[in-house]
C-alpha cells in the first residue's frame, strides 16, 4: 500500500468534495479521486460514496480514518517539532459560550504574529475526544475536560446569569427565587436536536439544585437566545460574558444572582505529549500572555 494516500483519505473525510479536499492538498481533484481509488483497491473495501456533488464516508472509512486521524497527528507534529517554527494547521474545538476566546481580538493578534500558522476552529458544544478526532486543543470549561489532559485557563471565573428586557420584566414579573421560572417565558438551550433542554443551575444556602424549566424557545444557538430574550421574548440563561454588554447599555437586566455563584472558567486543553508542535506552544504561550 502507497501510505501516501493516506493523507488524501483525510482530507476527503474532512472537506464536502473532492474538490475542496484537492484545493486544501494542492492537487488536482483528479488526482484525489484517482487516489482513494487506489486506496480502495489496495484494501479491497469502499471507502468513500460518490455522488455528482459530495462524497461521505463509508462505514469502513469512517473507521479507518478514526484510526488514522491520532498516529498522523503524531507523524506531522514531529515533522513540526524538528523545523521549531510556527506554521502549518492549528485544529481548535471551541465550544460556542467562551465569548472572550471567540470574540475577535485573540485571535487576531495571533494570526498577525504567527503569519505561518493557519488556524482552523471548529465551534461546537459536543463533548468528544479532541485526539481521535484530529484536533490539536480544544477550548471548554474546565470542569468538563478530562483529567489526563493539560488545561491553561483562558478566561477568569464565570457565572451563569439568567436575564430579561425591562420590558418584559414590567409586564411579567421579577422572578425572586429560581423556583418562579416555572411561571415564565423562558429561552433554553440544548445540545442536539434529541437531547432534553438543559436544566438551569442555581445554589442556595452552599447547596446545588437545578429547575428543569419548560422553555417556549429552545436551541443551540446562543445568539438566538440572546436575540429572542432582546426582543422581550422572555428569560435566558447563559454566561455573563455573553450578555455583559447588554447589562451595561440596559437593554438587560441580570436576574437571581444571589442564586449563582462563580465557577471555574474556560481553559485552552491539550493532551500530554513528549514533544509539542512549535504551533501549539506559540498559541500556548499567547493565551498565557493575554490579558484578561
Amino acid at each position: 500500500m502507497d501510505l501516501n494516500l493516506l493523507p488524501l483519505l483525510l482530507a476527503v473525510a474532512e472537506e464536502p468534495n473532492f474538490r475542496a479536499a484537492a484545493d486544501r492538498l494542492g492537487l488536482t481533484r483528479s488526482a484525489v479521486s484517482q487516489g482513494v481509488r487506489r486506496l480502495e483497491d489496495a484494501l479491497g473495501v469502499h471507502l468513500v460514496m460518490r455522488t455528482t456533488r459530495s462524497v461521505r464516508l463509508t462505514e469502513a472509512g469512517q473507521r479507518l480514518v478514526e484510526s488514522l486521524r491520532a498516529p498522523m497527528a503524531a507523524v506531522q507534529t514531529a515533522l513540526e517539532t524538528r523545523e521549531n517554527i510556527p506554521r502549518g494547521r492549528l485544529r481548535l474545538a471551541v465550544t460556542s459560550i467562551a465569548e472572550d476566546f471567540l470574540a475577535g481580538p485573540l485571535l487576531a493578534r495571533f494570526a498577525e504574529a504567527h503569519p505561518q500558522v493557519t488556524l482552523d476552529v471548529t465551534v461546537t458544544d459536543d463533548e468528544f475526544d479532541i485526539v481521535a478526532r484530529g484536533y490539536d486543543a480544544g477550548i471548554r470549561l474546565g470542569e468538563v475536560i478530562e483529567q489526563d489532559m493539560i488545561a491553561v485557563p483562558v478566561s477568569s471565573p464565570q457565572r451563569e446569569v439568567a436575564a430579561a428586557t425591562p420590558a418584559y420584566l414590567a409586564r411579567h414579573g421579577v422572578p425572586s427565587h429560581p423556583r418562579d421560572l416555572l411561571l415564565h417565558r423562558c429561552i433554553g438551550w440544548r445540545p442536539a436536536p434529541n437531547t432534553a433542554p438543559w436544566r438551569w443551575e442555581f445554589e442556595e444556602h452552599g447547596k446545588p439544585f437545578d429547575v428543569m424549566v419548560n422553555p417556549q424557545v429552545t436551541t443551540n444557538d446562543l445568539r438566538l437566545m440572546l436575540r429572542t430574550a432582546l426582543a422581550g421574548g422572555g428569560i435566558t440563561f447563559a454566561p455573563w460574558d455573553c450578555m455583559r454588554d447588554h447589562f451595561a447599555s440596559g437593554r438587560l437586566v441580570p436576574l437571581l444572582e444571589d442564586y449563582l455563584p462563580p465557577f471555574a472558567g474556560f481553559y485552552l486543553y491539550f493532551p500530554q505529549r513528549q514533544n509539542m508542535a512549535p504551533k501549539l506552544r506559540a498559541l500556548i504561550d499567547h493565551v498565557r500572555h493575554w490579558d484578561r
